[in-house]
């Protein structure tokens, strides 16, 4: 399974930073999981319109034609850990790669969110974006638990 993190933001907390390299080097080979970092647009004398159009084109600058896009988003479906690792294995089906996208500060642009395939979210929560990444990291890890039958999971 091949799965990218796009997130927009290139400096994150050292703590958030040590905790997504830690997670994504758990994974045995032949479950792939990167993080791509996406420059922050600068924030003066800017709209939020065009802050979002701005790391938008970025972002779609850094996918595939075939990536099975999941944007990240307060609005997106809830799932449980469980379903959340059944999802993996439908998508991974439907595309080349599993794409998660995290957006910047203003969130995603209109064109990120309708490339989208799926919508979810991590909380209903309002998370800081390094948070989002850790979180994000670890549930990847959990699901590639589940599929294998470790331990790490024990619900």
């Amino acid at each position: 399974m091949r799965i990218r993190i796009i997130a927009v933001g290139q400096h994150i907390a050292d703590w958030a930073a040590s905790a997504v390299k830690d997670y994504l080097g758990r994974f045995p080979r032949g479950f792939s999981v990167e993080l791509k970092e996406i420059r922050t647009e600068p924030r003066a004398g800017q709209t939020p319109a065009r802050l979002m159009a701005a790391e938008g084109e970025r972002i779609l600058a850094a996918l595939n034609e075939n990536d099975f896009v999941v944007v990240l988003d307060e609005h997106g479906r809830d799932l449980t850990t469980v379903d959340f690792a059944k999802s993996l294995v439908r998508w991974r089906d439907e595309g080349d790669a599993i794409v998660f996208v995290i957006g910047g500060p203003d969130g995603l642009s209109p064109e990120i969110k309708a490339r989208a395939k799926a919508t979810i979210r991590l909380s209903a929560m309002t998370l800081p974006h390094a948070m989002a990444r850790v979180l994000l990291a670890e549930q990847i890890y959990r699901a590639w638990s589940i599929l294998a039958g470790h331990p790490y999971h024990r619900a």
